[in-house]
């Protein structure tokens, strides 16, 4: 039977398998926007996107834009065009999950090469694995220590009706970085909408670092990055049910927390987020753990 760093270490390896041997890295093309690689695009991908050539063209081992799209608007709304008809296809399953009926879910992303640089377009969440571009999240750890020093931690389970992994465990409050907004205003907004907590507590909450891997599956590519923020709450306070999209919240000792990281009721992502938690607070040290390094690197694989 597997121990629980062998299970961390699969959980992390099947987080970053797109850097793995037998991944469709090598056969895939580079997507490129205004000589910057954005993405990674797959060869099934690329096969659809040939039957838009006004749109896209192949530039040796990448695929771009055809010359006349060169503005920021003009790329935003010709991808849009062209996701819309796939989605009426039902090209791709991915595609499912397009959010604009209700405006509350609705989120464009942010396209660039790095977070840092302009955005060279916006694109819908949805599509983002078909292009293999990087996605952005915040994470909130939210936690408690009492006059002993014992570390407690809030879990959040997501709703049953969430379109990806409905009931596992998450963060306490987490979102997408839609295009537009900040980090900071993002983590506030989520701690109110999800978990209820007061503006004013939850700017309280430290920005620690980012957690950042890239995997695949059969709806796409997936480079993402979360800013990561710890929140200290105080022992009275209590998280509770907003928006809909958490069913319950959970308050566990850390070592509780850190032994329902590998099992199946942990979105992995999160699980991910927590791992990061319990190295910066040295639940997990380097004498005692084997695969200490391994879960560093692990935690920071990015595209």
């Amino acid at each position: 039977m597997a121990s629980w760093s062998e299970k961390m270490l699969q959980l992390l390896r099947r987080m970053n398998n797109f850097h793995l041997p037998g991944s469709s890295l090598e056969s895939c093309l580079r997507f490129e926007v205004a000589g910057e690689q954005v993405g990674w695009i797959s060869p099934k991908v690329a096969s659809v996107l040939g039957r838009f050539p006004a749109v896209f063209r192949p530039y040796g081992s990448a695929i771009t834009f055809c010359s006349g799209l060169d503005t920021f608007e003009s790329r935003s709304v010709a991808v849009d065009e062209v996701l819309q008809e796939l989605r009426r296809e039902a090209s791709f399953t991915c595609l499912i999950g397009w959010r604009d009926e209700d405006e509350f879910y609705f989120q464009q992303y942010a396209v660039m090469p790095r977070y840092c640089d302009p955005p060279l377009m916006y694109m819908e969440r949805a599509a983002t694995s078909l292009f293999g571009v990087k996605r952005y999240g915040v994470h909130v750890n939210g936690y408690t220590r009492d006059s002993s020093g014992n570390l407690n931690m809030w879990l959040a389970r997501r709703s049953l009706t969430k379109q990806t992994y409905p009931g596992r465990l998450d963060n306490m409050a987490a979102g997408g970085l839609a295009a537009g907004c900040s980090v900071r205003h993002t983590m506030v907004k989520e701690c109110e909408e999800e978990a209820c907590i007061p503006p004013g507590l939850a700017e309280q909450a430290r920005p620690v670092g980012t957690v950042s891997y890239t995997y695949e599956d059969d709806e796409g590519i997936f480079p993402e990055c979360q800013f990561v923020f710890d929140l200290e709450l105080p022992l009275n306070f209590q998280p509770h049910i907003g928006d809909g999209e958490v069913q319950a919240f959970y308050y566990y000792p850390i070592e509780k927390v850190k032994d329902l990281l590998v099992s199946e009721e942990f979105k992995p992502n999160c699980a991910m987020v927590v791992l990061d938690f319990l190295i910066r607070h040295a639940i997990i040290e380097p004498d005692s753990e084997p695969y200490y390094h391994e879960f560093v690197a692990g935690l920071h694989r990015s595209l």
